[in-house]
């Protein structure tokens, strides 16, 4: 619907933020001057004490200097109730005295329906709540109490009983003159396939009201009083009202409950949720009678960061769980996740806090894991990984996983969550493929930090004691020239930017300058003129110092950057390179370790050492020109001349030779 010219400024002069505001915060009076219309209270969006939240009612405006939400009355209403924009622009107008404006009729008839159903359901609720008093509702009296819920709890939650007649609230609401087709479409009634009157949905059962977001009563949950009925709970079928997978029950509270600073818990059903919030748990939700869904997930990452999937600790919860996990990969972002935690084996939110109160349901949910850690139980737990292809399996498994995530950044997180976890199975020397973002490049680990080992992955960081060294000053001259010419060739030709993204992430740049290149350009992916977005982000400077150095002015793909295939081609070598390069580093520097260890002179070399020694074996070897100082072994390894006399001393010394021999 597209609204007049002029009525969002009418009604937002016809509106106080203040008293909009005011009805979710407490004023802070020592800081607010009504007089002047400035305005001071703790963050409704954020646990604090402190009044950092500020509402200048002159200009109508909000904002917090802690969590720095800001907008207007319209964007108070959507955060506060979970609303669209025009259901925001509604609530406010009704608040306002303001009529809407005219919608095309067909949309009209909808609203005018929608809000005739909703008004349905609320005497449904008045119906259902009275019966609970009745000697029908004598059994369903006697469940509730034994489920340790008061009357007033009973109150709170709106809790009532479907009788057993067929037609208890069809006939009960169509003497208050509701008409049959608006208690069908309310979901409340079935029309007989036999001719005969609609018959009631709900029938002995205890009743839950299901309210949206704005309070309204929308949908119920039924729990069977007959043990032996097939449905045990039964939800309202979908309705104009009802959508299942995009409500939640006790979203309203919940929301409330986590804007003063508790958890959002997500149970899987009404009692857990009831339960929880009647121990003081008031952030508790569930989803209604379905998995979760992306929509209830959304839902749930508007009211807070990190919900909290409070499961049975069942095989069936576990699971769920590991639904919910497969659902949310895709749709993380930085600082959006979830954790779970799992109740004791056989038992729910609810079981545990009757068997033995709040407390351990506050110490399960403090404990709860993050998504990560499930993730990686779900592929080793009960498995052997005693030879080659089971690990292997494990990689391909995690790394599809990981590839879901669409945050480059989050991405390479999790990656290397996920290689602490597999050191901490396999040990130090194990190696794995599963990181690579692009799924491309094996990683390997020391000292639990990923590095690139032979162009595969990221390479360690030198010891203090080696970078002190004047070769190791030599090695990070070397590496900052060659990052620049890949850098160079990137900014030159900007479409290589997403297609080396990956590569991007995981280079190391020892030069502070290319680090920041590096950064602006995965920040700036995409960007049609690339090297204009970086010089307005970081300065004209570094750019101009990138390419006025001599060897990338010379560089084929910086010279020629409008031949994309040869400036792809030579990434992918400036890359390789760089990786071999520091791959060897990292093996001489671990095959000097063994050397310490080697104690029978009959024990083979490890591979390492005889990777390296075809660097330095003349009959592998040749010579490129003396002004480069290198030597490129046919292993592909590019070295200095004193780091190929440095391996030769070390494979000398492993074989009991003298070194000068």
């Amino acid at each position: 619907m597209s609204l007049p010219p002029g009525f969002l400024d009418e009604l937002r002069n016809r509106l106080s933020l203040a008293q909009v505001v005011g009805r979710k915060v407490m004023w802070d009076a020592r800081k607010s001057n009504t007089a002047k219309g400035d305005f001071w209270a703790p963050c409704p969006f954020h646990q604090e004490k402190s009044a950092s939240f500020h509402v200048d009612d002159r200009k109508g405006f909000y904002y917090c200097f802690g969590c720095h939400a800001k907008g207007d009355a319209i964007g108070f209403v959507q955060e506060t109730e979970n609303v669209g924009f025009m259901e925001a622009i509604e609530i406010l107008a009704r608040e306002a005295g303001l009529p809407m404006p005219q919608q095309d009729r067909q949309a009209q008839v909808k609203s005018d329906r929608r809000t005739k159903l909703a008004e349905v359901m609320d005497e449904a609720v008045k119906f259902y709540r009275l019966q609970l008093r009745t000697s029908a509702a004598t059994q369903a009296r006697a469940y509730l109490a034994k489920r340790g819920l008061s009357e007033a709890a009973q109150e709170r939650w709106e809790i009532g009983f479907a009788p057993q007649g067929w037609q208890s609230l069809f006939e009960a609401l169509t003497a208050k003159g509701i008409s049959e087709d608006l208690l069908i479409g309310a979901g409340l009634a079935k029309a007989s396939d036999q001719g005969k009157r609609p018959y009631d949905v709900f029938r002995h059962r205890i009743m839950f009201p299901i309210r949206d977001g704005r309070g309204r009563a929308i949908a119920f949950g039924g729990r069977a009083m007959d043990p032996e009925d097939k449905a045990k709970y039964l939800n309202s079928p979908e309705t104009d009202l009802f959508d299942k997978g995009r409500n939640l029950f006790n979203l309203q509270r919940a929301r409330e409950a986590a804007g003063k600073g508790q958890a959002l818990v997500v149970a899987e059903g009404y009692m857990d949720v009831i339960a929880l919030s009647e121990a003081g748990f008031g952030g508790a939700v569930a989803p209604l009678g379905t998995a979760v869904t992306e929509d209830q997930l959304r839902m749930m990452w508007r009211v807070a960061d990190e919900p909290i999937i409070a499961l049975d600790g069942d095989k069936a919860g576990i699971r769920a769980a590991m639904r919910v996990i497969d659902l949310a990969l895709p749709m993380l972002e930085a600082g959006k996740s979830l954790r779970f935690a799992l109740m004791p084996d056989g038992m729910d939110p609810d079981d545990l806090i009757r068997a033995k109160g709040p407390e351990a349901v506050a110490k399960v949910l403090s404990e709860a894991k993050p998504m990560v850690t499930l993730l990686w139980q779900r592929e080793v737990e009960g498995k052997v990984f005693d030879s080659p292809e089971r690990r292997a399996a494990l990689d391909k498994v995690l790394r599809e996983k990981i590839m879901l995530i669409k945050d480059p950044s989050l991405r390479r997180h999790y990656g290397d969550a996920i290689q602490d976890l597999r050191q901490a199975l396999f040990g130090r020397r194990s190696e794995s493929a599963v990181f690579s973002p692009d799924g491309s490049r094996p990683f390997t680990t020391k000292g639990g930090r990923p590095r690139f080992i032979r162009g595969k992955s990221l390479p360690e960081s030198a010891t203090p004691s080696a970078r002190s060294s004047e070769l190791v000053r030599a090695e990070a001259f070397e590496d900052a020239l060659r990052e620049a010419v890949i850098l160079a060739m990137i900014i030159a030709c900007p479409s290589m930017a997403a297609q080396f993204e990956a590569e991007l992430e995981h280079m190391e740049c020892l030069s502070h300058e290319n680090a920041r290149l590096r950064d602006a350009i995965l920040r700036r992916i995409g960007v049609g003129d690339l090297r204009a977005a970086i010089a307005e982000e970081i300065g004209v400077a570094p750019l101009e110092n990138l390419f006025a150095q001599r060897h990338v002015a010379i560089a084929p793909g910086v010279r020629r950057s409008s031949d994309v295939e040869l400036v792809r081609t030579s990434i992918k070598e400036e890359l390789s390179r760089l990786a071999a390069l520091r791959g060897y580093r990292v093996e001489l520097a671990e095959a000097s370790e063994d050397i310490q260890t080697v104690e029978d002179d009959n024990d083979p070399l490890t591979w390492r050492v005889a990777q390296a020694a075809l660097a330095v074996d003349p009959t592998t070897r040749r010579e490129v020109e003396d002004t480069t100082e290198v030597v490129v072994a046919d292993n592909g390894l590019i070295i200095s001349k004193d780091e190929r006399d440095e391996f030769r001393r070390v494979i000398e010394a492993l074989k009991g030779k003298p070194s000068g021999s």
